[in-house]
């Protein structure tokens, strides 16, 4: 099966100071990808290179066979939706949130963009959320209606950003048990910048290692935690 992305040889500076070196990977479609290493190793560039929200300094990015650089941003971002690390609630509810969104799907040429009800069951919310006013919801749900929302476009990848970061540990099990079920039922690409190594190892079906701005290692995510390669990598995720 052909790779969904395919990062050649990327470099990215930036103020004068490389973060990105010589990456290159091939992330596989219908997967949950983990971007795992030690901080400011460069993970989160790597996925915003992803959505066009920065551009590579040289180096070349392929999706679905075409350089990224082919697509309009407005139309990638309908394919590849990034949630960020805290969800950013606009005003109004969590129906007046979900259809922001919506109306860039049907940009894309929807004819029945999903239904708010239907993401939030999707999301473990409900619909009895729709009429809720976003500003005031928890964390952990405000974290599943930036989720719904990036669906709501019909994505073929979603980039999570530390999507667990601000949450405790019960609740962001919670939200990845969702995004997992997710994946399989819509055949997603999920690609998942964390810290946290245990979910990685349990959610994730391929990891990617990054420090210093590179490649340490990537491959399944079980090989990855029991036979890495190279000895830092070995110790890194011993640590965890």
């Amino acid at each position: 099966m052909p790779p969904l992305f395919a990062v050649q040889q990327v470099e990215l500076a930036r103020d004068g100071r490389s973060v990105l070196r010589g990456v290159s990977i091939e992330l596989p479609p219908a997967s949950m990808t983990g971007i795992i290493g030690p901080s400011g190793g460069g993970k989160t560039s790597l996925l915003r290179l992803l959505n066009r929200l920065d551009e590579p300094s040289s180096g070349q990015i392929r999706f679905r066979g075409a350089s990224l650089k082919e697509y309009g941003v407005r139309a990638l971002r309908r394919e590849v939706a990034f949630v960020f690390q805290t969800a950013t609630m606009f005003s109004g509810t969590v129906a007046d949130n979900l259809r922001i969104a919506a109306e860039l799907g049907a940009g894309a040429g929807a004819s029945h963009p999903p239904e708010v009800d239907g993401i939030l069951e999707a999301v473990g919310l409900g619909p009895q959320y729709a009429t809720r006013e976003a500003a005031e919801l928890s964390g952990g749900e405000q974290q599943r209606v930036g989720l719904g929302r990036a669906l709501m476009t019909r994505p073929r990848v979603l980039l999570l950003d530390e999507p667990t970061s601000a949450l405790d540990p019960e609740t962001a099990r919670r939200l990845l048990t969702t995004i997992a079920r997710l994946a399989k039922e819509q055949a997603l690409c999920v690609i998942m910048v964390t810290h946290r190594l245990s979910e990685a190892r349990e959610f994730t079906t391929h990891g990617v290692m990054l420090e210093a701005g590179q490649i340490v290692e990537s491959g399944p995510t079980q090989e990855l935690f029991t036979a890495a390669r190279t000895a830092r990598a070995r110790a890194y995720l011993a640590s965890g």
